[in-house]
């Protein structure tokens, strides 16, 4: 499995990628979970996959296995903000106000969205290397534009899950219970950090007799 990370502009730079990632959303959260989102017979997109989101996606043999998205907290485009704060403002059906405690707008918070993982993923190994490279893909492109905290909309599992990985999340709104797929879910937050991986990965090297200059991050 390798990672893929790319903006609105750049996606046909990666071939079928970007659609097949709204195949795989479409596959997870409508035909698996029942969702009510936007879709047709193919692939899942929403308002706001525009120009100004950003995407991390997993690939293995070619296909698409996993997938997220990720703006800033200023952004806007049309009537839309980002979806957390829509939801704040009553404008989403399906995610109660009160699911974020208070507005964010901010270049140093960004929100992840759509995170998917294919059921074609069967072990737990093949699972959480899939939501790492995801992660750890969106904590780079939200590094690299200024971020320092990353807020997401997760199920209780999913808060559990990056917390083994090395992320420090938290809960940061009021647990609800979705009407849709009958899961829990809160909104979470934390650092724009690396993985414990990825970052074990970048620790200096000791290298014996050579200059302190010589020394490097070893890159994944």
């Amino acid at each position: 499995m390798h990672n893929i990370t790319f903006k609105f502009a750049d996606l046909h730079r990666h071939g079928p990628a970007f659609y097949n990632f709204l195949r795989l959303r479409k596959e997870v959260f409508v035909d698996e979970l029942g969702w009510d989102v936007p879709h047709d017979d193919e692939v899942e997109m929403d308002q706001y996959d525009t120009p100004v989101a950003h995407y991390s996606l997993v690939l293995s043999g070619g296909a698409v296995v996993g997938g997220a998205r990720a703006m800033s907290t200023e952004a806007i485009w049309g009537p839309n903000t980002y979806m957390l704060r829509d939801a704040h403002r009553g404008k989403l059906e399906h995610i109660p106000p009160t699911v974020l405690p208070d507005e964010i707008a901010s270049p140093q918070v960004w929100e992840c969205t759509r995170l998917v993982i294919s059921s074609r993923l069967t072990t737990n190994d093949e699972r959480r290397t899939c939501l790492r490279l995801i992660v750890d893909g969106l904590v780079e492109q939200a590094r690299a534009r200024g971020a320092e905290t990353l807020i997401c909309l997760s199920s209780h599992a999913l808060m559990r899950t990056l917390r083994q990985l090395g992320y420090e999340v938290r809960r940061i709104g009021p647990s609800y219970r979705n009407d849709e797929d009958g899961r829990m879910y809160a909104v979470l937050a934390m650092p724009a950090e690396f993985s414990a991986a990825r970052r074990a990965d970048w620790a200096p090297a000791y290298l014996p007799h050579a200059p302190a200059a010589a020394i490097t991050a070893r890159a994944v």
